[in-house]
């Protein structure tokens, strides 16, 4: 095994594949045992060689397995090689392309199609989509060719691709100025008591359950998040909404929505595949069941996308409709209500 000193100085470059950057109210706790929480699918004898092969480095110096993590430490992964979600295959996937010229494209993303290669997804994404239709994409700040910004797996709707790095620069220049336009319609649980508001709320990967995300009142942990949203109709236990963003975190809607209480319908992750609404009789059951088939995904779609375009200066808007899954399970919802109207009246 290497002595600290060769392992400050590798020979070799190495490649980051896990950053962490301790929150501020980390309680001190084994590296071990905390990489185990944040690392998906991570065995604990998996780190402990990692730390003995001195691939976990804590503030840019290696440590051992019984390192106690503390607030604002960060902790990286480094290896000799490449992580495998960076080493795009092109694959022929076809894309709905809404819209085309030299300097970018808009996309329309259908839901169960991941944006980029990840854990357990390294084939059949997007990413991999774009390789194959055009060539030489610029990358962006995480190195992945062509994406401005990214939906979740099983959100649809529009995406803007750059083909040039100017038209990459600018773009993102966009959505970190807050410039670009982004509306989503979701499906939420509970009747939204206004009929519009603001979310504000820093966003980070929640404590426990690392695969969600949280709204903290502390300003000092996570991002700045702002989700306007407006109500589009109420049908009751539930109510279509329209959202805008301010900003772009991950899960931001998804979180926010919760965060005031109204989890998005069928969203698993936050607990929207329970029935949160509504009442306890059995074909009230059957008809929450059928709604869940016939939207088996978040009812999340992001509909409309607007953004100066790079070249021209033009400001370009893009609409989409609802998909099939999403606008029958709403006809249900809108079916059910007024069944529901016409027998209260009798």
């Amino acid at each position: 095994m290497s002595n600290n000193s060769d392992l400050q100085e590798p020979e070799e470059e190495l490649f980051e594949h896990y950053r962490f950057d301790v929150p501020k109210g980390q309680a001190f706790l084994r590296i071990d045992k905390y990489l185990m929480l944040m690392v998906p699918n991570a065995t604990r004898n998996k780190i402990q060689n990692a730390a003995s092969n001195g691939d976990i480095y804590v503030n840019d110096v290696p440590v051992k397995s019984n390192y106690k993590v503390k607030p604002l430490d960060v902790i990286r992964i480094l290896l000799a090689h490449p992580p495998f979600e960076n080493r795009v295959d092109p694959e022929d996937i076809p894309l709905d392309i809404v819209y085309e010229d030299d300097a970018l494209l808009v996309i329309n993303k259908p839901p169960n199609f991941v944006v980029h290669p990840g854990h357990g997804n390294y084939t059949g994404t997007l990413v991999n989509a774009l390789a194959f239709h055009f060539e030489n994409l610029p990358l962006n700040s995480s190195e992945r060719p062509g994406l401005v910004h990214r939906i979740d797996k099983d959100t649809s709707g529009l995406l803007v691709v750059a083909k040039t790095e100017a038209a990459m620069t600018h773009l993102a220049k966009q959505f970190e100025d807050k410039t670009s336009e982004r509306e989503y319609v979701a499906l939420v649980w509970g009747n939204v008591k206004e009929e519009e508001g603001t979310v504000t709320g820093n966003i980070a990967r929640h404590v426990r359950d690392r695969m969600q995300m949280a709204v903290f009142a502390d300003p000092e942990i996570g991002k700045h998040a702002v989700t306007h949203y407006k109500v589009l109709e109420r049908f009751g236990y539930v109510t279509l909404v329209s959202c805008k963003l301010e900003t772009g975190r991950t899960h931001q809607i998804r979180v926010h929505m919760k965060h005031i209480g109204h989890t998005l319908f069928n969203d698993e992750r936050y607990g929207g595949n329970l029935i949160l609404k509504g009442t306890t009789f059995t074909k009230y059951k059957q008809f929450i069941d059928n709604c869940f088939k016939t939207l088996p995904r978040q009812a999340l779609h992001a509909k409309t996308l607007g953004f100066i375009h790079p070249k021209t200066g033009e400001m370009m808007r893009f609409d989409t409709e609802i998909p099939k899954d999403m606008a029958d399970c709403i006809e249900k919802w809108r079916n059910y209500s007024k069944s529901n109207a016409s027998e209260e009246e009798e």
